[in-house]
């Protein structure tokens, strides 16, 4: 693998998907930028707050990148690099950033209201009470998982270790960006601040906090004390204005992930250039359609974090999610970014962009285990996101006058692997409060108009504590029972959004069948990867191997696709049906 080529291939073709595709799907869609948004027609200042574009991609970018462009890649090379590289940048221009841009744009056109808002008014309510299921079902997953991510970046136990100093750093440097951000938000609300201005100060506090969480680091907290830490933040960051904290925190937060990016890039080129390739040379293009570790790969696999097993179709599709399409991102785009987006021709940029980003971090972490290949084989560095700080921080170190950068590098790497997965967190926790209110807000009605038992269960607050608690016990205790279905049922909510999507856009009377082979296509993949966790689920019970965790996934997988399948025939129903039953300009 040459991933210098790669690298530069990859970047050529992202551009030219942007400005293409990109630009085409805005003439089709109607996108007008003389049109008022919800963040102006809308503002409230606490959901509902107008931000600069590129404060907004901050925010955009930080909330859906996660570690899922790092882990997903990373975890899919075991089927060989060319059916990498083609899914993310096949999948991301013409799948991924499309349903970013969709999701965005709809909620603009459903007053900043989530799809499962966009799913009521075009399909009908049931299917919105499913929507609405099926995702905070997702999203309590996700902040069960990040919380656990975070709190072990966090957790130390006082020893002096390498190990214990890194954690201790990431930690500082998270805790100090929060109030950093709250001071920056109080600062800078209802100011009018140059862009050359806003952009300098940000990177100097990122400079300034970075330098003094790397020198001073006094947090010595277990894991079970960092995750209580970690859920009293981010159920005061759900409810809180989004401009004091979610908004300045991901918008500094944001040019610690370019920076990563950029040493990224630089670490693939200059190590290129200079012909250190490292073990890139033995990562094989392609394997086989069936993986199985240690065997068609060829080595002796002693890592038991390596990859995946299985079938090409669909495990590959499933496992790089958000590299290339992420049905999270749909709830991002729907939730929080449509609130805040000054102008409808900026949903391009920070939607279909964005995603685009999250293709270019996927091709860098793909360089990133080629180049320590071997190592990650044979179990020398364990976890996907060790494999990608330690393999850019080598290449890195490669570039000559820069060989003692490498202890360096990999701490920035780490921390940026860990800021992604805070943003996502307090974002995702958010998202979940929306669809919380939403499943027990009756169609037509606003949250100010419902009474009775309703009121209280659509109460900001009362929403953000369930989610938190039931997010962060189950953090605490086992999401991991369950974790195996999450890659399917992310990927199956993508499905859900581009069916919600295109049936809006039929009601619109707008251009729509650029989303009928995507969707189906992530249909198929979903219900067959879900299908056969049941079979195997079945065989496994059945043989005698009755834990909770089968039984869980078992249960759980049948209802998933239960769901899929009753919302699926339902908005195909209105997407082939009679046009324009209903008028969802």
């Amino acid at each position: 693998m040459n991933a210098l080529l790669i690298l530069l291939v990859g970047i050529v073709v992202l551009v030219l998907g942007y400005v293409l595709y990109g630009g085409w799907l805005a003439k089709q869609w109607g996108v007008d930028p003389n049109r008022p948004t919800p963040a102006h027609e809308l503002e409230d200042g606490v959901d509902y707050v107008p931000a600069k574009p590129y404060v907004l991609i901050g925010h955009h970018f930080s909330s859906i990148a996660g570690a899922g462009p790092i882990n997903g890649p990373i975890q899919a090379a075991v089927f060989g690099w060319v059916p990498v590289v083609l899914w993310v940048l096949i999948g991301g221009i013409f799948f991924g950033a499309m349903h970013d841009f969709g999701a965005l744009f709809a909620s603009i056109r459903h007053k900043g209201q989530t799809l499962s808002a966009v799913v009521a008014e075009n399909i009908d309510d049931n299917a919105k009470k499913l929507f609405c299921i099926f995702s905070y079902l997702t999203l309590l997953l996700v902040v069960a998982a990040f919380a656990s991510i975070v709190a072990n970046t966090f957790v130390s136990t006082g020893s002096g270790s390498a190990t214990d100093i890194a954690n201790e750093r990431t930690a500082s440097i998270s805790v100090l960006f929060i109030f950093v951000a709250i001071i920056y938000g109080l600062a800078t609300r209802g100011r009018e601040m140059p862009a050359w201005l806003n952009v300098l100060s940000a990177i100097a506090i990122i400079i300034v906090v970075v330098a003094v969480g790397y020198n001073w680091h006094p947090f010595v907290l277990s894991y079970d004390a960092w995750m209580i830490i970690v859920g009293i933040y981010i159920l005061v960051a759900s409810v809180a204005p989004v401009w004091i904290l979610l908004q300045p925190r991901d918008y500094l937060s944001s040019y610690l992930l370019y920076g990563m990016i950029i040493l990224a890039i630089i670490g693939v080129i200059g190590s290129g250039i200079a012909g250190v390739t490292g073990d890139s040379a033995m990562m094989p293009a392609f394997t086989s359609f069936a993986v199985t570790k240690g065997e068609q790969l060829g080595e002796l696999v002693n890592n038991s974090k390596v990859g995946v097993t299985g079938y090409l179709f669909p495990v590959l599709f499933v496992t790089i999610a958000c590299g290339a399409i992420s049905g999270f991102h749909s709830l991002v785009a729907s939730g929080t970014t449509s609130k805040q987006i000054e102008n409808e021709k900026h949903a391009q940029p920070i939607a279909y962009g964005g995603m685009l980003l999250e293709c270019l971090v996927a091709i860098l972490s793909l360089a990133a285990v080629a180049f320590v290949w071997q190592q990650y084989l044979d179990g020398s560095i364990a976890s996907p996101t060790a494999v990608f700080a330690k393999g850019l921080s080598m290449m890195l170190a490669a570039i000559p006058g820069l060989a003692g950068i490498e202890d360096l590098a990999y701490s920035l790497l780490i921390l940026a692997v860990s800021v992604f997965c805070l943003t996502s967190l307090d974002t995702a926790t958010r998202l979940g409060r929306y669809m919380f209110q939403e499943l027990f807000t009756p169609h037509g009605m606003t949250l100010a108009e419902v009474k009775g038992p309703r009121k209280i269960l659509t109460n900001s607050w009362f929403a953000t504590i369930v989610t938190v608690v039931i997010g962060v016990v189950l953090g605490m205790t086992g999401y991991q029972l369950v974790w195996p279905l999450f890659g399917a049922a992310n990927q199956l909510l993508a499905a859900l959004g581009l069916l919600a999507v295109c049936a809006w856009l039929g009601n619109a009377g707008r251009n729509n069948k650029m989303f009928y082979f995507p969707m189906a296509f992530m249909l198929v993949v979903t219900l067959t990867s879900l299908c056969l966790t049941i079979w195997s689920k079945i065989v496994a019970i059945a043989a005698g191997t009755v834990t909770l965790g089968n039984v869980l996934q078992l249960v759980i997988g049948v209802l998933l696709v239960i769901m899929a399948v009753l919302l699926a025939v339902k908005g195909c129903r209105v997407i082939f049906g009679k046009k324009g039953a209903k008028a969802a300009a």
